[in-house]
């Protein structure tokens, strides 16, 4: 198990929160996601052996969403 974490500028509202939540819960390898709606922190726990750091990044940036390191 990996945990990355990963700052998306549009989860700081319920709307974003709601969709990045159910994209991640819904993607095979990741087991846990927990948004911070301060600052838009997110930590992903997933297994490495089947999603890298870069490979969520993608998957959020795919459904319009802005991602940072």
């Amino acid at each position: 198990m990996q945990t990355t974490t990963l700052y998306v500028k549009e989860a700081t509202s319920e709307g974003p929160i709601l969709n990045l939540e159910s994209i991640l819960l819904k993607t095979e390898g990741v087991e846990r996601a927990i948004i911070d709606v301060d600052d838009g922190e997110i930590k992903i726990d997933h297994s490495e052996d089947k999603l890298s750091p870069n490979q969520l990044i993608t998957l959020i940036e795919q459904f319009g969403l802005n991602v940072t390191k």
